[in-house]
């Protein structure tokens, strides 16, 4: 018989299960990130496998890992000065004349519908290092973004 026509099994032609991808460049976290992320690795420490199918325990390994290597290359940062947009700061800008705010955290720490970006995010990169009055370019339009307050934030 070919080889073409032999089924050596199911498992072959299965996608290949990767690890989670992990954000490039550094892991910065605030203080209310790394607690989080402490938190995250607990509770999925704490699951009971045993009545798991196979496959749902190598995807619940899959996102423990994940989150230990978090938790293991977790950065926390200092808290801002404030008199320019840096990381952990809540920032009020206008952009197409509406007035918005945002609070620049880690990537794994970042919820939009919060009002919580990344530090990594086209917008918070745009507005990083500028005070406030100052006007910066965002997505190819030159002045594009005002930086109208920034505050410290400290979430614990």
């Amino acid at each position: 018989m070919s080889v073409a026509f032999r089924r050596e099994g199911d498992d072959e032609h299965m996608e290949p299960k990767f690890e989670l991808p992990i954000p490039a460049g550094p892991n910065w976290v605030t203080v209310r990130g790394l607690r989080l992320t402490r938190e995250k690795v607990a509770a999925l420490e704490a699951v009971d496998l045993s009545g798991m199918t196979e496959e749902d325990a190598k995807k619940h390994s899959r996102v423990l890992r994940y989150w230990r290597t978090r938790l293991a290359t977790a950065e926390l940062r200092p808290v801002a000065a404030g008199d320019v947009v840096a990381f952990g700061c809540r920032v009020t800008y206008r952009l197409n004349g509406r007035d918005k705010t945002v609070g620049l955290v880690g990537d794994d720490e970042a919820d939009p519908a919060d009002g919580r970006i990344s530090f990594s995010a086209p917008l918070a990169r745009a507005m990083m290092d500028a005070a406030v009055g100052e006007l910066v370019d965002f997505a190819g339009k030159p002045d594009a973004v005002e930086i109208v307050a920034i505050a410290i934030v400290s979430e614990d």
